[in-house]
């Protein structure tokens, strides 16, 4: 029985070998302390009441905050705020007492909306909470997004701005703000012939199929546009005018949910062409003046470019930058 007794002592133990000088530790099975797991308590709910954009008009707009938490929240205090230059009152609301776990608190505060613009926009309403107790973390946020008026159909419904014109006729373009444009002989000849379609990083695309000297691209201004599908990104096809194209874009989805990305496009000529993350598509030699066409020995180029996108949701429209230095001539979501 002594040698069983010893065996099971050493089985306890790492055991020390030297070999050649050198030290090994024989490590011996153990059964480890299971890790200790915490639940973080649930925030409070901020919700927010629909908004009237009706206006001319004072809304009353009810804020409710739910304690989602374990502990009585208590010093609840409410601040409200609307687009930036919309009148609140009061800012801020105080609420007396405590509220159990579950217990919600409703708040009204007046908001005044102004005449309503006409075309598609929307609006974000903002409400913050501060307290004690709760979920201990002193503080909770609600936002609700309205919006007013249809986006536009399609890409191509947004379109204002002539990126394309003929070598014979190059008066109507203007893509840079100083009447130049990309010459439609050149842009054929490296595979964007009007209606083609173009593959760019995992998306189809089409080149604008519409007549030289027309418009047929989209100078980026905050434009709502439809845009049906589902993909783990959206691709832009197009490029920039100046080095500062770049900006973010909202996507919107059928669930009412949003995602913003930041993308850009490299200036047509003369910038590198991997400027703001994007990815050369065609270049062409070239470009058509107002004087006919010319400057043969330059680059003139687009580009794609992309955001990521929520795979599990469908996208139901797509809000551009609010920078014109952007041009896009297409976009498409990709697998």
């Amino acid at each position: 029985m002594r040698p069983a007794r010893r065996i099971g002592r050493l089985r306890s133990l790492a055991v020390a070998v030297t070999a050649a000088g050198a030290t090994a530790l024989l490590p011996v099975q153990a059964t480890a302390a299971p890790a200790a797991t915490t639940t973080e308590a649930a925030a409070p709910e901020v919700s927010i009441s629909p908004v009237d954009l009706d206006g001319p008009a004072i809304s009353t707009v009810k804020v409710t905050v739910k304690n989602a938490g374990p502990q009585r929240l208590r010093s609840l205090q409410v601040a409200f705020a609307g687009p930036t230059g919309w009148a609140v009152q009061p800012a801020v609301l105080s609420v007396d007492g405590s509220f159990a776990s579950g217990a919600s608190a409703d708040v009204s505060f007046r908001i005044q909306v102004p005449e309503k613009r006409p075309g598609f926009v929307l609006r974000t309403f903002t409400a913050t909470a501060t307290y004690k107790g709760g979920d201990g973390r002193g503080t909770a946020t609600g936002t609700r997004t309205e919006r007013a008026g249809a986006p536009q159909a399609s890409l191509a419904a947004a379109y204002n701005n002539v990126a394309v014109t003929d070598e014979s006729d190059t008066g109507p373009g203007d893509y840079d703000g100083e009447g130049n444009s990309f010459s439609a002989q050149k842009l054929a000849a490296v595979g964007l012939a009007r209606g083609t379609k173009v593959e760019a990083l995992g998306a189809e695309l089409t080149w604008p199929d519409v007549a030289a000297g027309t418009k047929d691209n989209v100078a980026a201004s905050g434009q709502a546009v439809k845009l049906a599908g589902k993909g783990s990104s959206l691709v832009f096809l197009g490029s920039g005018v100046t080095s500062g194209a770049t900006g973010n874009a909202s996507v919107y989805y059928t669930d009412g949910s949003s995602s913003t990305g930041t993308f850009g496009f490299p200036n047509w000529s003369f910038d590198p062409a991997d400027a703001h993350g994007a990815t050369l598509v065609k270049s062409t030699d070239g470009r058509n003046r107002p004087d006919g066409y010319g400057n043969a020995t330059v680059k003139y180029r687009v580009f794609a470019n992309s955001i990521p996108l929520d795979p599990d949701r469908t996208v139901d429209f797509v809000v551009l930058p609010a920078n014109a230095h952007i041009h896009v001539f297409d976009m498409a979501t990709a697998p």
